[in-house]
């Protein structure tokens, strides 16, 4: 309706500007025949200039609205503003590897799993569809540092207890808010068991592995390959 409007006005516009036009230009004819192509060839491109550009921002931003409306939870307003690096729409460009590594809140996480050998590289294929529930780095702050060192130190062992960790955190296929809710199979397989209603009550989502219980943080967030869901604690099912 605003592209409608905005085209009646514009039209309006462009009908009282050649009538003042002509008007001025009926005054000299008997002085000169040019002025009156002179003077309607300048309103021409003004006129289709200022229509094109409205129409090109307002579809724009529909696009953006839409794209990001099922993000919930409070931590998402510490993400960085719109155009920079970890922001929203800065993401969603990236597969979700590389779009952890520019999120500000998930530093640890990307230390972790650039640890293991070829994990960043799976999570990295675009060809994969994935849901990554990635613990903050406040969530591997409860982790005794000495214990989370060691994770860190024996990651390139095959089958390493942080690889399962990690595979733990990850789901096979692209999950979105609104059908979050309920047991779901990670890639370590085994189970994990979401709780509550992102459109009712977006900072009461929990995901549990019956060993540690985490609070969703900033959930549906979009990447390339991957919708993520950032948590406040390690899900340490496997070590248990």
């Amino acid at each position: 309706m605003k592209l409608q409007t905005l085209r009646r006005s514009t039209a309006a516009a462009a009908v009282v500007a050649l009538s003042f036009t002509f008007a001025a230009c009926g005054s000299e004819d008997d002085e000169s025949g040019s002025d009156n192509t002179d003077t309607s060839s300048e309103a021409a491109p003004d006129t289709s200039d200022s229509a094109d550009a409205p129409s090109e921002d307002t579809s724009s931003d529909a696009a953006g609205d839409d794209q990001f409306a099922a993000v919930f939870g409070s931590a998402c307003s510490g993400l960085p503003g719109a155009g920079e690096p970890g922001s929203l729409d800065g993401m969603v460009t990236d597969p979700v590897g590389t779009a952890a590594s520019t999120n500000p809140l998930l530093g640890t996480l990307v230390t972790a799993v650039q640890a293991v050998p070829g994990l960043l590289d799976t999570l990295n294929d675009e060809s994969a569809q994935y849901t990554v529930f990635a613990p903050a780095d406040t969530a591997f702050e409860k982790i005794p540092p000495a214990d989370l060192q060691g994770l860190l130190d024996g990651a390139a062992e095959a089958d390493s207890p942080l690889a399962q960790v990690l595979q733990h955190h990850v789901l096979a296929e692209r999950v979105d808010p609104d059908a979050i809710d309920g047991e779901q199979t990670p890639l370590f397989g085994d189970a994990l068991t979401i709780e509550g209603d992102p459109s009712t009550d977006p900072d009461g989502v929990t995901v549990t592995d019956g060993v540690a219980t985490a609070k969703v943080l900033c959930g549906g967030i979009p990447t390339a390959n991957a919708t993520v869901y950032v948590i406040d604690t390690v899900l340490t099912g496997p070590l248990a």
